[in-house]
């Protein structure tokens, strides 16, 4: 049994395929299987991965017969791993040299928790590396294995699947799986988080995030498709559902779960223009059965665009939205020279 799967889904990557590969193999720690999942891919991925398996015994390459998206992939590559700890990479990303080492090393001095925690960096086609902007989480004073309860700070990380190492057995023991869609991670996360006795952190980067000039990430793409995003957080909610013991978290939970949806509708490229009356009428059917009772939502124009969102107020949203937008105009207005001195 390998200390570490790796898992890889795979769809139209052929110009990145190779080094995301290499970066994995290259590992100073060589307890690891690849686990890669050709999840129908058009182009030349999977001959690519038939070479790679063909040459490294490391690598399991799994054909999927029709392309199920990213989410079910991965289900498809953690149904036949047998590590001790399983991590997820996406096939456009790279993992930083000596990674698995280090998660190893982290892994052992904490007896084996449930969950790892690494960071991550943008890589720019420029040539630019950016650590994420929530990199002080990592450095804050704390013990090192601990619970959600203990360090809160955590659900301030973007809230992804590959930035973490999973104990398989916990995974299995939570029936932790993706749903189909976008934002797949977004139910898978939360609940890891949540359910979570024991975890751990690594203050490192451990994998790089590309971002290409044009294209790669669906989630900048405009379609119908964010809507998706709904059905991602009733499954959240259900997991809460089913766990009275972690109903404090509730209210905190539907807080992210609306500046979320406040993101979506407001990053440029999103929400097509027809639709965004939708998203807002949908958004208000949505939050209201899930609301906590008693919630007061934060102070400021943050806490007002969310009540508004979550209200279906779409006039009065975008209203604030084009009155902030003219404040900032204002503030960036070069101001008139002084008069001269007499």
């Amino acid at each position: 049994m390998p200390r570490f799967s790796v898992i890889v889904p795979v769809y139209q990557v052929e110009d990145y395929l190779a080094e995301c590969l290499d970066s994995v193999l290259a590992q100073s720690c060589p307890d690891f299987e690849l686990i890669a999942v050709d999840d129908r891919s058009p182009d030349g991925c999977g001959e690519l991965l038939d070479r790679a398996a063909a040459e490294d015994d490391r690598i399991t390459v799994l054909h999927l017969p029709e392309n199920v998206g990213l989410g079910l992939a991965r289900n498809a590559g953690l149904a036949v791993a047998t590590g001790d700890y399983v991590l997820f990479l996406d096939s456009d990303d790279t993992l930083t040299p000596g990674l698995l080492q280090h998660v190893d090393e982290r892994l052992r001095a904490g007896a084996d928790p449930d969950i790892l925690v690494y960071d991550y960096a943008r890589t720019y086609w420029d040539g630019r590396v950016v650590r994420s902007s929530s990199a002080a989480v990592f450095t804050r004073p704390g013990p090192d294995v601990f619970t959600l309860d203990e360090r809160p700070d955590l659900l301030d990380l973007l809230m992804v699947v590959w930035n973490k190492a999973y104990r398989r057995d916990f995974v299995e023991q939570q029936g932790l799986t993706f749903p189909a869609g976008y934002y797949e991670d977004t139910p898978w996360t939360f609940p890891a988080l949540l359910a979570a006795g024991r975890i751990t952190l690594l203050d490192e980067v451990g994998l790089h995030y590309r971002q290409r000039r044009e294209g790669g990430n669906i989630l900048a793409t405009a379609s119908r498709k964010h809507f998706d995003i709904f059905g991602q957080y009733r499954l959240v909610f259900a997991f809460l559902d089913g766990r009275p013991d972690l109903a404090h978290w509730r209210p905190v939970i539907y807080a992210r779960m609306l500046d979320h949806l406040t993101t979506i509708v407001t990053k440029p490229g999103r929400i097509p223009p027809g639709d965004r009356r939708e998203f807002f009428r949908r958004a208000a059917e949505h939050c209201a059965p899930l609301r906590p009772a008693g919630y007061r939502p934060p102070a400021g124009a943050a806490g007002l665009r969310t009540e508004l969102l979550s209200h279906g107020r779409y006039l009065a949203f975008q209203g604030l939205r084009g009155l902030a937008k003219a404040r900032r105009g204002v503030a960036r207005r070069p101001r008139p020279a002084a008069a001269p001195a007499h």
